[in-house]
């Protein structure tokens, strides 16, 4: 019963949700990015290229055999260096996607932790709080005579 009462503890701690809903994100975000390399970055360049597909780029290591009725026994093999290059391509604006991100957090952190500081000094540096005054004459007479009743009932 310890071991799963482990887990427990360590599923729902705030530090695991925050990563498993970083996963997600991460996942929908790249997949914002593949589309921006293929559908939107690529076209342009591969009408830059000749109007070629940058995808399809490759070299042919190895023809395809056909059989007399024209049919591929054994595919060609290629060496596709463009989906490699695209792919590349959709890393390096996720890495720097990334970074752009972290240190846009760092930034706020640092400031958040800077206003934290600053609020601690001026409240360290705040004079302490007057002491309460002592009570007057009259009012520890009163409180004697209080006492006194106090005891004779």
């Amino acid at each position: 019963m310890g071991l799963l009462q482990e887990f427990k503890t360590f599923a729902l701690k705030g530090n695991v949700v925050d990563m498993a809903v970083g996963v997600i994100i991460g996942g929908a975000f790249g997949k914002i990015v593949t589309s921006l390399v293929n559908d939107i970055i690529m076209p342009p360049l591969g009408v830059v290229l000749g109007d070629k597909n940058f995808a399809d780029l490759g070299v042919t290591l190895k023809d395809a055999v056909l059989n007399e009725a024209g049919e591929v026994v054994t595919p060609e093999v290629l060496w596709k260096y463009g989906a490699f290059l695209q792919t590349c391509l959709d890393f390096l604006i996720i890495a720097v996607s990334i970074f752009v991100m972290i240190k846009v957090i760092n930034k706020l952190t640092s400031l958040r932790k800077k206003e934290e500081e600053e609020a601690a000094a001026a409240a360290a540096a705040a004079p302490a709080p007057a002491p309460e005054p002592e009570p007057t004459k009259e009012e520890v007479l009163l409180t004697e005579i209080r006492d006194l009743l106090k005891e004779k009932k």
